[in-house]
């Protein structure tokens, strides 16, 4: 009887521990699953312009990729690329990033905002975002120019999509 005892708690105890590894979380797709981990910041050289980070193991929130970076993150599985970056700002990219997106074969949504009458934030682009996450076939990268905006429009899609309260978005800083 014992021995049944320790082996049912050794079982609940590697079975706690291996929870945490084997059940990891996945925050794309149309059934994300688990917590939403802090973010956590990458190196940026060569690769972004001010500030690269990754939540979990299939979203990354950065500032304006490099075709490098861009290469990097297919051959890391990622699917998805939202564009936050206005017209104007895209003009002075020296590469078309949605056709380097679409020749890579990764899904380009492009999302302009800029807290402007002709470019406000909105719900309806918190909603297109929440698509964007949903349709994904694999890993997500987020960006606008130096990650402020694709910050923000993060918390606002974990507030209204994940029920991350709000008071918690300033303590998953990275």
């Amino acid at each position: 009887m014992t021995r049944g005892i320790v082996a049912l708690v050794g079982f609940a105890a590697v079975s706690a521990v291996t929870s945490g590894v084997c059940g990891a979380q996945r925050l794309t797709g149309p059934h994300p699953t688990g917590n939403v981990p802090a973010p956590v910041a990458l190196d940026i050289r060569g690769l972004f312009q001010d500030k690269f980070a990754s939540v979990g193991d299939d979203v990354f929130i950065g500032g304006q990729p490099t075709e490098r970076a861009l290469r990097e993150l297919h051959a890391k599985g990622v699917t998805t690329v939202v564009n936050l970056r206005s017209p104007p700002e895209m003009d002075r990219v020296p590469f078309d990033e949605a056709a380097l997106v679409k020749e890579l074969g990764m899904e380009y949504v492009y999302l302009p905002m800029r807290g402007t009458p002709e470019l406000p934030y909105s719900p309806a682009a918190v909603k297109a975002f929440a698509a964007a996450m949903t349709n994904a076939k694999g890993k997500v990268l987020l960006h606008c120019t130096i990650a402020w905006r694709a910050s923000h429009l993060w918390a606002a899609y974990l507030t209204q999509y994940r029920n991350v309260p709000s008071r918690l978005h300033s303590s998953r800083r990275g």
